[in-house]
């Protein structure tokens, strides 16, 4: 078994309150998760304005597997993130092997 993990790092250069960030946040999570079928968080930087930091975690039994769709996940975001309400700053990609 596989375990996927990856930090994406968000600049949310519209948003100027946590309010708006939450908005943004919740919006992108919700389409992460019914359109790839992945576990998503905020895991960091709840309380900053214009940063959101995301877990994304897939289970597989292929580390290739895995690795692809983490990267799918990422290049979806960078090219779509919050409907450009967000710019993807970063993403760093883990594997566990079980």
């Amino acid at each position: 078994m596989v375990i996927g993990s990856m930090r994406l790092t968000l600049h949310l250069p519209e948003s100027h309150s946590l309010k708006g960030k939450r908005q943004v946040v919740q919006s992108l999570t919700h389409r992460l998760r019914r359109t790839f079928n992945v576990a998503v968080a905020e895991v960091e930087e709840q309380d900053a304005w214009q940063v959101a930091v995301l877990g994304v975690a897939c289970v597989s039994n292929d580390a290739r597997h895995a690795d692809a769709m983490l990267t799918t996940v990422a290049n979806w975001v960078a090219e779509d993130a919050g409907g450009g309400e967000a710019l993807l700053a970063r993403h760093q990609i883990e594997l566990l092997h079980t």
